[in-house]
């Protein structure tokens, strides 16, 4: 249940994208994906991801996803209406949005070809709260110049860090279980479009 807060984990900061049509790339949702896993009783995983996401990467090198956190699939329906109402608070916390500036980077970007970026600074803001976070990627960029940028590994988001563990102790004591893990890795893989 606490999984879709990873999610939103990977959800990001508040530049969310303020004209996409001066982008370079934009994400292609369909050929995207945020995925976080839950673990319940100490013991049981289960994978789970979100179904809207939007972003872009400008020609300055910004970097922005937004995560529609009311889109969290667990495949449970009450399951996901409980982390919407409850965990997330979406009615007054819609978005998680993960930004990052990719400056430096953006000329290699440009070329064909794979490339690891290692300790990208990027800023998770997420139910009110930003975190610094630096993460690792894996970048293919096409010869049409299309990128597909994924995690190069986890990424763990905290429940202390963005202020829901009440949240995680109110999931689990309506799902009457003896525990619910407060730390989930999110792990994303998504498709930008040269427009």
């Amino acid at each position: 249940m606490f999984k879709a807060l990873a999610i939103a984990g990977f959800s990001l900061s508040s530049l969310v994208i303020s004209n996409v049509a001066q982008a370079d790339w934009q994400l292609v949702n369909d050929k995207s994906q945020l995925s976080f896993v839950s673990i319940k009783k100490d013991s049981i995983a289960e994978a789970h991801h979100f179904t809207n996401l939007e972003g872009m990467l400008s020609d300055k090198g910004e970097f922005s996803v937004n995560v529609d956190l009311t889109s969290a699939e667990t495949l449970i329906p009450i399951r996901n209406e409980r982390l919407t109402a409850i965990l997330f608070e979406a009615a007054k916390f819609p978005n998680a949005v993960l930004t990052a500036n990719l400056t430096k980077e953006l000329s290699n970007l440009k070329k064909s070809g794979q490339y690891v970026l290692k300790g990208i600074e990027a800023e998770l803001d997420f139910h009110g709260n930003k975190k610094s976070l630096a993460i690792d990627v894996l970048v293919n960029s096409t010869q049409s110049g299309d990128l597909t940028v994924s995690s190069l590994t986890p990424i763990i988001i905290n429940s202390s860090d963005f202020g829901v563990t009440e949240g995680v102790k109110q999931l689990q004591k309506l799902a009457g279980l003896p525990s619910i893990a407060t730390a989930v890795p999110v792990t994303f893989a998504i498709t930008l479009k040269k427009q």
